[in-house]
């Protein structure tokens, strides 16, 4: 009885608040839609890609308040005095709505990253065609560490679009981490496995004489080289567009090139993170939503939109202090999960019974 009352009330509030993130989207850029003569085709293609994000965001939101409404309509309709006069508790009576969050919770997970993710690439894709914009991924001043650390490469710029390095130095180190060689090179070129330097002074360290020896190349190939590409882009990937393996991959190479990491790492932990925010969302609303008895509607969606607003600021602050160091990025993932968590908890056993 209880499910069969929640389930219409729970696709209703997805579908409602899908519709409201897919107008505030399409309404903030409607400007630049105008600006650049944007087909009502392509806005809809951009809209339809859009939708699986919309769903994992609204999704918890909706949850929350279809529980909260559907305790609200019991709790007004004197139906829960009943249920509790029967012998059965509200900690018995909610149990099918935090099966349903665990359950939400690990689908969520997988929604997001075999769905959500590709699609809503995709609609960045789309949406920067269609507004031209364009995003660059070279950038000057580059250096970056090889994973055994024995090669550090530093350049004055990398063409993103050419895979080229302009006057660049290696360093090349042995195991023990005593200099080796340097080179010195107008310009590399990345042949498909490794780069290729031009006009490259090679500086060689004889153990012997304890000096270096110079010579001049017009070319340097060592299959050692063989840093890839990406790792001298511009840290201009958004993780949220990448799935867990992706993700993964790319905070282990930019972390082991010596490059900014935290960031990253904090939005890779918060993919599992957010996909249990269904869990915290069913503990609270069991909590709260036999407390309402009167404007049932208004109090349920109210307490739904001041929870959501509350959870994602406090996770927004979470993340910028992990992205600024303040805090570890595990922290800065879990921190706002593990308090409301808590908050549930707490709430869930002051209930009324």
């Amino acid at each position: 009885m209880l499910l069969r009352q929640f389930l219409p009330l729970f696709l209703v509030a997805v579908v409602f608040f899908v519709l409201l993130l897919q107008l505030l989207d399409v309404f903030s850029n409607i400007w630049r839609f105008f600006a650049h003569d944007v087909t009502l085709a392509q806005i809809a293609w951009i809209v339809l890609l859009y939708l699986p994000k919309c769903v994992s965001f609204a999704l918890p939101v909706a949850f929350l308040f279809a529980i909260s409404y559907t305790l609200g309509l019991f709790y007004a309709n004197n139906e829960l005095f009943a249920i509790f006069g029967s012998g059965v508790s509200l900690h018995r009576l909610v149990v099918p709505f935090l099966v349903l969050g665990v359950a939400l919770s690990a689908a969520s997970f997988f929604f997001e990253d075999v769905i959500v993710i590709p699609t809503f690439r995709q609609k960045n894709a789309a949406y920067a065609q269609a507004v031209k914009l364009v995003t660059s991924l070279s950038q000057s001043n580059v250096t970056v560490t090889s994973p055994d650390q024995q090669r550090v490469y530093q350049a004055d710029y990398y063409n993103d679009v050419q895979k080229r390095l302009t006057n660049l130095t290696v360093v090349v180190r042995g195991p023990d981490m005593n200099l080796q060689r340097r080179l010195d090179a107008q310009w590399a070129e990345w042949n498909g496995s490794r780069w290729v330097l031009h006009d490259c002074r090679v500086f060689t360290w004889d153990p012997g004489t304890n000096m270096l020896e110079d010579e001049h190349r017009d070319t340097w190939d060592d299959p050692l080289l063989a840093e890839p590409p990406d790792t001298f882009e511009k840290l201009a990937r958004n993780v949220a567009e990448m799935d867990r393996t992706e993700s993964e991959t790319y905070v282990a190479s930019i972390r082991r090139a010596g490059l900014p990491y935290k960031a990253a790492l904090t939005d890779y932990y918060r993919k599992f993170s957010f996909a249990c925010t269904p869990l915290i969302v069913a503990l609270i609303a069991s909590s709260l939503g036999s407390t309402f008895r009167k404007n049932i509607l208004l109090m349920s969606l109210l307490s739904a939109l001041v929870i959501s607003v509350i959870y994602y600021v406090a996770q927004m602050v979470a993340v910028i202090l992990s992205k600024n160091g303040y805090i570890p990025p595990l922290a800065g993932a879990w921190t706002p999960f593990t308090l409301f968590l808590v908050l549930g908890f707490m709430l869930f056993r002051t209930a009324r019974t």
